[in-house]
């Protein structure tokens, strides 16, 4: 099994995918490539709140999504742009309060 906080050792995404051990993992990932055309950047953060390996998905220099593995889940960051914010803003009050909550 791979150790997330080692800096040693970048694992691949199936590696990653094993650790996780999540279905949703594999599907999501999926998704993200194919839908806009992009590759996985596998990043270790120093963060002092998320520290060790993550996924990070971007389209041209923008920055689409960072997925933070952990067994048996995953977390995800969104990036809302400027161009995204409208839209998004829009949908917000039919989401629950918690989504809400994390957004604002």
């Amino acid at each position: 099994m791979i150790n997330l906080q080692n800096r040693e050792y970048c694992p691949n995404l199936n590696e990653i995918e094993e650790y996780v051990a999540n279905p949703h993992f594999g599907d999501f990932c999926s998704t993200i490539k194919e839908k806009y055309k992009t590759k996985e950047k596998i990043e270790f953060s120093s963060c002092s709140l998320e520290k060790g390996w993550n996924i990070k998905f971007k389209k041209s220099g923008k920055s689409l999504c960072v997925i933070y593995p952990k067994e048996q889940y995953f977390t995800v960051l969104v990036v809302v742009g400027p161009k995204e914010k409208d839209m998004v803003e829009s949908v917000l009050p039919v989401c629950s309060s918690r989504l809400q909550e994390i957004y604002h």
